[in-house]
């Protein structure tokens, strides 16, 4: 997917991942080779996501059409997932103007689940419930409506690391093995203590992170409840956990660690190149986005790590059919394979983007990516994804991230006060529900 999820797939210049021999032979299978044309007639299956699925980029279009040679693909993509979902439910309400695929953020997928079965089709129509035994079962009840109906397979998770620049460390006089570091900041406490030993070498040459607003969301994704709790009840003003993640985050705009970059802007996507900040709280997909970003010049430079405080999870995504949809039965050939475990282990060796497939995590276990100095991205995700809680998703919790990290842009780049911040994130989320 930044919200979390809802900019962070903007179109990537990506470095490859190097994963194990029976990886590579394994991403050769995955299809039976059935046309799904209309009685051996061309069909065009149309696809509309939010920036970059990654699904291009690893050539499975061309693929799925050289398997099936009745089927042409045409995607679609909107980069800023807010817009994305605003126009989606625009064309829903109004009945058309809708594609044969949807995307769907997680933290979307439960207003879809909850409110939106009426629009979108039960995939057990087609027999998807034969698919469930293949993905973690967080991924597949949040995408089951209350009737039991399935209204999305899942794309990937985002188990969340720490992704830093090894070279900015050492100039800086700190550790820079990723074992090491994992230790140093095993707690959040510990992970500011550091930052500010490199803002005293550094000065301003660069920043410790890049904004307090990534550094709360990854903090948030280590939390069951976040916004709801497992009664549906909105929580997210009484919420300790929460709160820490919003005070740890003011101080670190207090200690000045921050580039005070707003994330997925154009100056922080510059950012990557230059320099300006050593640290980047990283869900798995952010890997992708780092290589667009920072460029082949910043291969070698960078290495990931544990993540303070313990595991994670940040984003993920769905592929929906809605009831209006053209072909429907061809977009659910289409979603099933791209969802397929040999689809989304080859997705990761180009994106990053982790699997919700538990036959692919498996396959990715040995993954590295030299672009990260070697980091085996399959283990330190893969561990990470294993311990991350299983999240609470509620209807509105995209809303309510997007105006809690719309405040803490305000503490550090307009000097809010905290008080003033919340009370602002307080009515920007009443505005928000209506």
């Amino acid at each position: 997917m930044p919200t979390a999820r809802a900019a962070m797939r903007t179109i990537f210049r990506l470095g490859g991942v190097v994963l194990a021999g029976s990886l590579l032979a394994a991403c050769g299978s995955g299809s039976d080779g059935s046309s799904t044309g209309k009685a051996g007639g061309k069909v065009t299956i149309t696809v509309d996501l939010f920036g970059s699925f990654g699904y291009k980029e690893a050539g499975l279009y061309a693929e799925y059409e050289t398997l099936h040679p009745n089927v042409t693909i045409k995607q679609t993509d909107t980069e800023d997932e807010a817009d994305y979902w605003k126009s989606l439910q625009t064309r829903l309400a109004g009945g058309g103007g809708l594609a044969d695929v949807q995307g769907i953020e997680a933290g979307r997928i439960a207003s879809v689940a909850q409110q939106q079965t009426d629009r979108f089709e039960d995939l057990k129509k087609y027999g998807a419930q034969s698919l469930e035994a293949g993905f973690a079962p967080a991924k597949w009840a949040a995408a089951t409506g209350r009737g039991g109906e399935v209204v999305g397979l899942g794309t990937d998770v985002g188990p969340e690391a720490m992704c830093y620049r090894t070279d900015l460390f050492k100039q800086a006089g700190l550790p820079t093995d990723r074992t090491e570091l994992a230790k140093r900041w095993s707690t959040w406490d510990g992970y500011l203590e550091l930052g500010r030993q490199y803002k005293a070498k550094a000065g301003t040459k660069s920043a410790w992170l890049d904004s307090v607003g990534s550094l709360y969301s990854v903090m948030i994704g280590q939390e069951k409840e976040r916004y709801y709790n497992a009664q549906g009840e909105l929580i997210w003003e009484t919420n300790p956990a929460l709160k820490t993640a919003w005070d740890t985050s003011v101080k670190a705009t207090d200690a000045g660690l921050s580039a005070k970059l707003d994330q997925w802007s154009p100056q922080w996507n510059q950012a990557f190149a230059a320099g300006s900040f050593a640290t980047l709280p990283c869900p798995a997909w952010m890997l992708g986005y780092i290589k667009g970003q920072a460029g082949e010049a910043g291969k070698g430079k960078w290495d990931v790590a544990a993540l303070p405080g313990g595991a994670g999870n940040w984003g993920g995504s769905y592929l929906a059919v809605p009831k209006a949809a053209e072909h429907k039965k061809e977009a659910y050939e289409l979603i099933k394979w791209l969802t397929a475990p040999e689809q989304q282990a080859k997705v990761f060796t180009k994106q990053g983007n982790f699997p919700s497939s538990t036959g692919a995590i498996t396959k990715i276990a040995d993954a590295t990516d030299p672009y990260f100095s070697g980091a085996p991205i399959g283990k330190i995700f893969g561990a990470a994804a294993q311990a991350a809680p299983v999240q609470v998703l509620g209807i509105h919790d995209q809303n309510v991230a997007q105006q809690i990290t719309n405040a803490l842009s305000e503490i550090e780049r307009k000097g809010t006060a905290p008080g003033k911040a919340w009370d602002n994130a307080k009515k920007g989320v009443a505005n928000t529900m209506g």
